[in-house]
């Protein structure tokens, strides 16, 4: 059966983000270029601009589909968290597991993207609304987890929205090249104290062991 022309135009959009994922999270957005792309998905460089306007549309657009899915898997362990301290274990695991995901594609993009604003600025200000986005999504969120527990949050939701997006991306950051310096444990005591809860005590790790989830762990 023949392929419609909006079949067609998806397989293409498709094709085109998915080479770019690859390319992009491979190289650095900037060492790529459009033809790169366009080669790998076997289409011409006409059909990046058509469908995205460039290789910048291009990062964006991907950015995207990679956000949607991190915030339906996030809401998905939320939703299964009985209580406030689950939310906030639920909230790390999240967003790690996905950082740590599809090939690293995700967080590469999101420091490339932040790489490429602090080189060449954010005129239209793609990144200052994604973030912007982000920080009202959760303020709101938290906002919620505030009166379902009957607890007020220590400071206003959209400034928490800001402290846990910052430590969230932080304590990535730190973890991708020393994965050893931030176990779980310490990223969820982190996101407690940030939400005026104490940290948990426990004891210090036996020397040379760590409590980093092996299966986490980069060589």
């Amino acid at each position: 059966m023949a392929r419609t022309q909006e079949q067609r135009k998806a397989d293409t959009r498709r094709r085109l983000l998915d080479a770019a994922a690859a390319e992009f999270a491979r190289k650095g957005f900037h060492a790529v270029s459009t033809e790169t792309v366009a080669d790998a998905a076997d289409r011409t460089s006409g059909a990046v601009y058509a469908h995205f306007g460039g290789k910048d549309g291009l990062l964006l657009a991907l950015l995207a589909e990679f956000e949607r899915a991190t915030v339906r898997r996030m809401q998905a362990a939320l939703d299964d968290a009985a209580t406030h301290e689950e939310r906030v274990a639920a909230l790390w695991d999240g967003f790690v597991d996905q950082a740590a995901g599809a090939d690293d594609a995700w967080m590469l993009l999101e420091h490339e993207l932040w790489l490429y604003a602090a080189r060449r600025g954010d005129p239209d200000g793609a990144l200052a609304a994604r973030y912007a986005a982000g920080r009202q999504a959760m303020g709101e969120a938290f906002a919620r987890w505030a009166d379902d527990a009957g607890t007020p949050l220590p400071v206003e939701s959209d400034r928490l929205g800001t402290l846990v997006l910052a430590l969230l991306f932080g304590l990535e950051m730190q973890r991708r090249v020393e994965p050893a310096a931030v176990p779980d444990d310490l990223a969820v005591d982190g996101l407690r104290l940030l939400f005026g809860a104490p940290a948990v005590a426990r004891r210090p790790p036996p020397r040379g062991s760590s409590s980093t989830r092996t299966r986490r762990a980069r060589s």
